[in-house]
């Protein structure tokens, strides 16, 4: 099923996602932004609150769902068809890219003022303090685990449970968009050191190939080999967050 306005919706609160969440990083790692070195608690708070934008601006066209992870533990628990998540992928990865676009281009001076490759990656995809594929992939699925299952909890307060719950598709309306970016925020806070938490593969996989094709200077690989850990991890953790959802007997 070819739904335009949940297309829309994913596109335009995706962009707002990686535009405003990028851009932070951007701001505390280029060279010569005023924002440099200002640290990780800008950042958390940077990305949670391009969530709440993200959220904000489109629950009321598609869900706000604005991430793979979070559209395939909503189609796994049965709140939205199956027939209705390549609208909503295609949404989140053209939205990524444009956001990650958007960073490219207003940071545009910095990026050669700036003279770690690694800095530059940093701005559009997640890296692993210790690398370990095992123990970062672990990572990944335990803070995806912690969005989707706080997702379904919030789902719950704001619409209710029961047969009489709407489920297709999810939508927390606009006050939703505030709990959920506290969620981000104390993921962040608390579980990001590991993996930069990408939770989302969308938010990591689409900037990291505009970082690969765009022409930053200096910019270095793109880091193709650790690439799948932000993409499965995020997936499994929350399928399993659905999984655990359903076996409570959550709708």
């Amino acid at each position: 099923m070819f739904d335009t306005r949940i297309l829309m919706g994913e596109i335009i609160g995706t962009a707002l996602l990686v535009l405003l969440g990028d851009g932070v990083v951007a701001n505390v790692l280029l060279a010569k932004s005023k924002g440099n070195s200002s640290g990780w608690i800008v950042i958390t708070t940077g990305w949670a609150m391009a969530v709440f934008v993200g959220v904000f601006a489109t629950a009321s066209l598609s869900g706000a769902h604005l991430n793979p992870a979070i559209t395939f533990g909503m189609a796994t628990a049965g709140n939205i068809g199956w027939d209705l998540v390549p609208v909503y992928l295609v949404g989140q990865f053209i939205g990524a890219f444009i956001g990650a676009l958007l960073v490219f281009l207003g940071y545009y001076p910095h990026w050669k003022e700036t003279e770690d490759a690694g800095l530059k990656l940093a701005v559009f995809s997640t890296a692993p303090a210790i690398r370990s594929s095992l123990w970062n992939v672990m990572m990944e699925i335990i803070g995806t685990f912690a969005l989707m299952f706080g997702v379904f909890m919030i789902k719950s307060a704001f619409m209710g449970t029961g047969s009489g719950a709407s489920v297709t598709p999810i939508t927390l309306g606009a006050l939703g968009a505030i709990p959920v970016a506290f969620l981000v925020w104390a993921i962040g806070l608390s579980l990001g050191g590991p993996t930069g938490y990408a939770i989302n593969p969308a938010r990591d996989l689409g900037p990291r190939i505009m970082h690969a094709i765009l022409p930053i200077p200096g910019k270095g690989g793109s880091d193709w080999g650790y690439a799948w850990i932000p993409v499965v991890g995020p997936l499994i953790g929350g399928v399993l967050a659905a999984l655990v959802w359903m076996a409570l007997g959550r709708p």
